[in-house]
């Protein structure tokens, strides 16, 4: 299975709400992402099924280490980009929010010249 942007997003929220210490159940990605229960409840089935997170028996949440590497890649574009923007003149929050709508379909190749031409 090939990951979706929403995929990598969901991803990305369960490593950014750990990173801040919480332990991660579905109500807490509908609340970050502004998102349906149900939708979240879906996308984790579907990230379970395909092996990118596991789900304990009181509903939490944690990456697998395919999950982790998925979601730890995605964040890593997401604060460089961010950090490029920003180094341009984009208003701090329009260049999070350009990153995170670039983040997903940027190439490898384009994504690290990026980086090497702004020393990230």
């Amino acid at each position: 299975m090939s990951i979706q942007e929403s995929g990598e997003m969901y991803l990305e929220t369960i490593l950014i709400l750990g990173k801040e210490g919480k332990k991660v159940r579905s109500i807490d990605i509908a609340n970050y992402r502004d998102v349906s229960r149900a939708s979240v409840s879906r996308a984790m089935g579907l990230l379970k099924e395909n092996n990118y997170l596991d789900i304990d028996e009181s509903g939490y949440i944690t990456l697998t280490d395919k999950g982790d590497k998925v979601a730890n890649a995605i964040y890593k574009r997401h604060l460089v980009l961010s950090e490029i923007f920003t180094s341009i003149g984009v208003s701090e929050d329009v260049a999070t929010e350009d990153a995170c709508r670039v983040e997903h379909y940027i190439s490898d190749e384009t994504f690290n010249a990026l980086r090497k031409h702004f020393g990230n």
